[in-house]
């Protein structure tokens, strides 16, 4: 099998709910959300074995609702977030909880268990984020780089910070803050920063990004229409502290210096329908990663507002003098930014694209009638960032 070919899993259920195992390092390893009306909704664990091309799956049964969204610990492996439908008397309200997964899942890497029918779990449950006087919950944020202890979640207008004390057993509200004035005030995402020392996070409500202190709680930046529509997604850039990207139902990406929000540094319109997420990658921040309703996943090359706008620098030592006259040329001209690849593997909205948290040159995508892709950065792209 070609190196950079395609591998495709199909989780028989609709899901819109996609993770790295954040805290894996090692092993190539996502999580999927399913959401169904009909059955018990289940996490799938996906291993990713990248020397066989084979992906190995394990089953969690989350029998709470529906999956919205899931996040990961930063610091324990077996430890992540949902925010999940539930519905009492006739109400349906959107909430979260923190569980535990089995011990002998913690770690990547899994073979796939040879009887399928015996071998779906149960996640452990450590406890609810009480939201009943908080609102509907949208997403459930982790500290960046932290110990697993501090996490954020939006509900409706709230930000609620949260400790997570006794082992996850328990959630103390910290801290909150509320989003005020006219029109809908409802949160549809957050990120939180992984710069000033993880002390900001950005939001998302209506056509607005917003950033927040999370130790003032209290609104630092405001870029009133940063999209035409509806924004969707955020990701800050892991290595320029005031690069913030965004995306909406505009169809539009947008780069946003935190600094000066009047305009954007720049905007990408690849896609036909509304982008739905939005992901840096982590070790390259240049390389950019979009998923849409229009089915598509798209890799963007944004080398112009990265944090290597020249190229990968190579120290002068390792050149003759050849070569030395070769990279001098080269230095000059900032790199073009460019659309790497588009890929076309969904039939349906892609809901998201993530990262693996392992490998750099690897990333998943899921779209709603329950089909995940991993798919690879183009080799030769590899190897011209590299060299």
């Amino acid at each position: 099998m070609e190196d950079d070919a395609p591998v495709i899993y199909g989780l028989e259920f609709q899901a819109r709910a996609l993770t790295p195992q954040t805290a894996e390092t090692d092993a190539i390893r996502f999580l999927v959300g399913t959401q169904s009306l009909r059955y018990d909704n289940q996490i799938h664990i996906i291993d990713f074995d990248d020397e066989n091309n084979i992906i190995n799956k394990n089953v969690l049964l989350h029998q709470v609702g529906e999956i919205w969204h899931i996040s990961t610990s930063p610091a324990d492996k077996g430890v992540l977030a949902t925010c999940y439908n539930k519905t009492s008397d006739t109400k349906v309200m959107t909430c979260a909880a923190v569980w535990r997964m089995p011990k002998e899942l913690e770690s990547g890497s899994h073979e796939s268990p040879d009887d399928s029918s015996s071998n779906t779990q149960t996640l452990e449950l450590l406890c609810h984020l009480d939201n009943t006087a908080h609102g509907n919950m949208a997403c459930v944020m982790w500290e960046p780089m932290g110990d697993g202890k501090k996490i954020i979640s939006l509900a409706d207008n709230n930000i609620l910070m949260w400790d997570l004390q006794e082992s996850s057993a328990k959630a103390v509200l910290s801290s909150s803050a509320a989003l005020e004035g006219k029109g809908q005030l409802k949160f549809t995402s957050g990120r939180w920063s992984p710069h000033h020392n993880c002390t900001q996070i950005a939001t998302a409500n209506d056509t607005a990004v917003r950033g927040w202190d999370t130790r003032s709680m209290r609104q630092i930046y405001c870029i009133e229409n940063a999209h035409g529509q509806l924004v969707r997604d955020l990701d800050f850039n892991p290595n320029k502290q005031y690069y913030l990207a965004s995306c909406g139902d505009d169809c539009k990406v947008k780069f946003w210096d935190t600094r000066n929000v009047t305009e954007p540094v720049k905007t990408l319109e690849e896609h036909s329908h509304w982008v739905w997420n939005v992901r840096y990658n982590h070790s390259h921040d240049q390389l950019i990663l979009t998923g849409s309703s229009d089915s598509r996943v798209i890799l963007s090359n944004m080398v112009s507002i990265s944090s290597e706008p020249f190229g990968h620098m190579v120290d002068d030592d390792e050149l003759s003098d050849q070569e030395d006259q070769h990279q001098e040329e080269k230095i000059k001209e900032p790199l073009q930014d460019s659309v790497i690849a588009t890929y076309e593997e969904h039939e349906d909205s892609v809901y998201a694209v993530e990262w693996s948290s392992a490998d750099p040159w690897l990333f998943a995508s899921l779209s709603y009638d329950g089909r995940l892709v991993i798919n690879r950065v183009p080799r030769a792209l590899k190897y011209h960032i590299l060299l």
